[in-house]
């Protein structure tokens, strides 16, 4: 492709992701996230819970004065605590509400636009009742967050691998979009090319039966082969990692995907954000720098 990637989506990275010191919303927010702003490959960034109201207001700030789109990724609330918006104890399951209420009050602090969170783990004797509990769940983060002019998205997840959440294979994500989208417009699904091989999905499988459904994608690798190998399931190594699937090629094919269901044409230069973590001692700004090398050579064979 002889345009600049830049006319067709805004390139974003996760912070929490590449940083996983602050996943649990502390540690160098501030030292970590000006990393981010001062490279200007990337147009959009995207965080988590900052438990310090005052280091949030600090990020919101430098996050404005970069001119960065920032989207807010809710999924550390979930996975670093247990919580689980579709459990079946309803006490629990309004725990999981109320954290992600305030994930949306946060996010409406940093200027983001959009949230996005995960399904949580559910039990295939009771998989139906699971699901109810999610649309309940949904439905009201939806209204929630349209209040704060906010989309919602659901993250597609592995469903028997690793995170084993109940959106869940694309099937069933159509399913629950379109319930969702029945009674609020400000909704819609998050496709991530590290899960798709996760879910024993083609690209072609993962990406058009939702075609108008998707709303923001990540980008990404795993290792799936055998649990003995490192790095396996759902952690997010680098590209290259050995053992790992999704080259340069398989994002060129995700990206090309993505073009083909019209996603850069719906909105103004959608973000696609690489999912990418440092496995052991590697280099966090190597390992980001691997990353934007792979797009660049994904995208010079479109």
């Amino acid at each position: 492709m002889n345009e600049s990637i830049k006319k067709y989506m805004k390139v974003g990275l996760i912070h929490f992701m590449s940083y996983p010191e602050c996943i649990k919303g502390e540690g160098p927010i501030l030292e970590t996230l000006k990393e981010i702003l001062v490279d200007d490959y990337f147009d959009a960034v995207e965080m988590t819970w900052i438990k310090d109201a005052q280091v949030r207001a600090q990020a919101a700030k430098l996050i404005d004065e970069a001119g960065i789109t920032v989207a807010y990724g809710s999924q550390p609330r979930m996975l670093t605590t247990g919580q689980n918006i579709n459990n079946l104890d309803e006490e629990a399951r309004l725990i999981a509400l109320a954290s992600l209420k305030e994930g949306i009050d946060e996010a409406y602090e940093l200027g983001a636009k959009g949230f996005a969170f995960l399904s949580g783990k559910y039990e295939e004797s009771t998989k139906e009742q699971s699901y109810d509990a999610l649309v309940k769940s949904t439905k009201e983060l939806c209204g929630y967050a349209k209040e704060k002019g906010i989309r919602v998205a659901t993250e597609v997840f592995d469903y028997d691998l690793d995170k084993k959440s109940l959106i869940g294979p694309t099937t069933l994500a159509k399913r629950f979009a379109e319930d969702i989208l029945q009674d609020f417009d400000n909704f819609g699904l998050m496709v991530d090319l590290s899960h798709i091989p996760q879910m024993h999905e083609t690209i072609e499988e993962s990406v058009f039966p939702v075609k108008d459904y998707i709303v923001h994608a990540h980008i990404g690798s795993a290792v799936i082969d055998d649990p003995s190998m490192e790095a396996f399931g759902d952690t997010h190594p680098r590209f290259n990692f050995p053992n790992s699937v999704n080259h340069s090629a398989d994002v060129t094919a995700f990206i090309k995907a993505l073009m083909e269901i019209g996603y850069f044409d719906k909105f103004d230069r959608p973000i696609v954000s690489f999912e990418v973590k440092p496995w052991g001692d590697e280099d966090r700004q190597v390992v980001v720098a691997n990353s934007k090398r792979v797009l660049n050579e994904a995208w010079a064979r479109l």
